[in-house]
């Protein structure tokens, strides 16, 4: 059987003309003269390399379509009979309520979460609902990478680095509005942000103490091109120190640009390469400037580039490391990456004892694990722990937050205009009826609630969901403390699971 999509994407708005497919090509069984393209293939007969990209990006986002033949779903959670750990054996006390979720992470300067959460980086869409719901629920967000591209009043000086970015000035304090002692908003760099100075200014000019290095992530193993229309932006993006292909300076590729002769033109933003030294002098630069905290973000790569990602930040003394697993999404990223590369969050997992084995055996502290990539629900928030015990600390939910997010702010429009949707009816009719966390949030922040974007409580109370669901599962397990959970909390419901627990699984 094959496990890869048909030739028609949600990421292409591509359908296909037949309901007869051949599995490997994806392929219609049947093509005919008389059909007007409407899979990809068709398509990219008229659009060409522009196809290996999302076409229905702007107020959206996409994600991996591929059916993995591995995943959480092939384990469930386990369950025990008697006594309890992390509280007394009393049914008075032991109860879902008495879960402790909270937990910390890093090293020199811990960082104390409500529960074992963290939100990944973003910087579309709804992003301050985003931040604002991570600072009410009490963990760590990220501010995606190449934020400065989202300002337009962004100013550099005559050496590409930033002297003004007032935008980001605006995601702190959607975090900041609400910070209540827990979590952390971090401020994620790729190359290209780092040689902009943005760290530096985030840092001495925003308030930030908190930057994530990005190695990669699951939708994204290479940094993405992006077509620019013009010869003139051509130009403004290599003078600001980008890479522009074709070379708009070149006398031959202005003489073919104004002949309408000239391919278009296309911006790729560099891929780091870092190494042991390159990481320390970085570090160290940016410590006196006020950072209490470094992440790093890394994907599904090689094994070996993994375990060496640890590696450096056991060494170079980071305080928690992303691992993104295949699966993920991403506002703007290839295709076909976002289905067919990297290894899925459970695989990456099944490798971890391995690799932090050797790392402890050479004398290293492994540093703090987030695993994410795809992660939507409580049961595989719980699996993810599970698997990931001892060293996995957190799980990176995005895509759905964020979707909470923009269906919180939409509800809010349609109560708003006096219209209700046809599903929530039952529910009830006004603001205080249908967002049932509305009290405790009041009970926080007063009378601010009454000002609290609808997006910001949608994302905050399906994160309440998520951390309900989670104290059922651990009570369950009569665990009644979060950092208790381990490996024998789950049952490899295949053979593929039972492998990925005893490691064998690669081979």
């Amino acid at each position: 059987m094959s496990y890869s999509p048909t030739l028609s994407s949600a990421f292409t708005d591509t359908v296909m003309r037949s309901d007869k497919i051949t599995p490997f090509s994806g392929m219609c069984s049947l093509c005919t003269a008389d059909c007007v393209g409407p899979c990809e293939i068709g398509l990219s007969a008229v659009l060409g390399k522009a196809i290996v990209y999302p076409t229905t990006t702007g107020n959206n986002q996409v994600a991996a379509e591929k059916d993995y033949p591995i995943d959480y779903s092939h384990f469930n959670i386990n369950g025990r009979a008697f006594g309890a750990v992390g509280c007394p054996a009393d049914s008075e006390e032991a109860t879902i309520y008495g879960v402790s979720l909270a937990t910390t992470i890093g090293r020199r300067n811990p960082v104390k979460l409500t529960m074992p959460i963290i939100l990944p980086a973003v910087i579309k869409l709804n992003w301050k609902d985003y931040f604002a719901a991570a600072a009410m629920a009490g963990v760590c967000c990220v501010i995606g990478e190449d934020s400065p591209g989202k300002d337009p009043d962004l100013q550099l000086d005559a050496n590409g680095r930033i002297v003004r970015f007032e935008k980001l000035k605006e995601m702190r304090e959607a975090f900041s509005r609400y910070d209540r002692g827990y979590g952390q908003i971090v401020l994620q760099c790729n190359l290209e942000d780092l040689r902009m100075g943005l760290a530096e200014y985030a840092l001495t000019e925003c308030g930030f103490t908190a930057i994530e290095f990005k190695f990669g992530q699951s939708a994204k193993g290479t940094q993405p091109a992006v077509r620019i229309g013009s010869l003139q932006e051509a130009l403004a993006k290599k003078k600001n120190g980008l890479i522009v292909y074709p070379d708009p300076e070149d006398a031959d590729i202005v003489t073919l640009y104004e002949k309408h002769a000239c391919p278009e033109f296309w911006i790729y933003k560099r891929l780091p390469m870092w190494t042991e030294e390159t990481l320390r002098q970085r570090i160290q630069s940016l410590r006196p400037l006020g950072m209490k905290n470094v992440y790093f973000k890394m994907a599904g790569f090689d094994r070996r580039d993994i375990e060496e990602v640890l590696r450096l930040a056991a060494v170079l003394d980071v305080d928690l490391v992303t691992l993104d697993g295949a699966g993920g999404g991403s506002g703007y990223s290839p295709n076909k990456m976002m289905n067919e590369w990297g290894l899925p969050a459970v695989c990456i997992e099944s490798a971890l004892p391995e690799m932090c084995g050797r790392l402890e055996k050479a004398g290293l502290k492994v540093p703090d694990i987030a695993i994410a990539g795809g992660i939507t629900s409580e049961d595989q928030v719980y699996k993810a722990l599970a698997i990931g015990a001892p060293h996995v600390k957190a799980v990176g939910l995005c895509r759905a937050p964020m979707a909470a997010a923009m269906v919180g702010e939409k509800v809010g429009q349609l109560l708003a205009s006096g219209a209700i949707p046809k599903h929530l009816e039952r529910y009830g009719g006004t603001r205080e009826a249908l967002f049932r966390h509305l009290p405790e949030l009041r009970s926080m922040y007063g009378g601010e609630t009454d000002r609290m974007s609808a997006g910001a409580i949608g994302a905050y109370s399906y994160l309440q969901k998520i951390a309900f669901g989670l104290r059922h599962f651990a009570a369950l397990n009569r665990k009644f403390d979060v950092t208790y959970i381990n490996r024998d909390d789950v049952i490899p419901m295949t053979r593929d699971a039972k492998d990925i627990l005893n490691g064998t699984w690669f081979g």
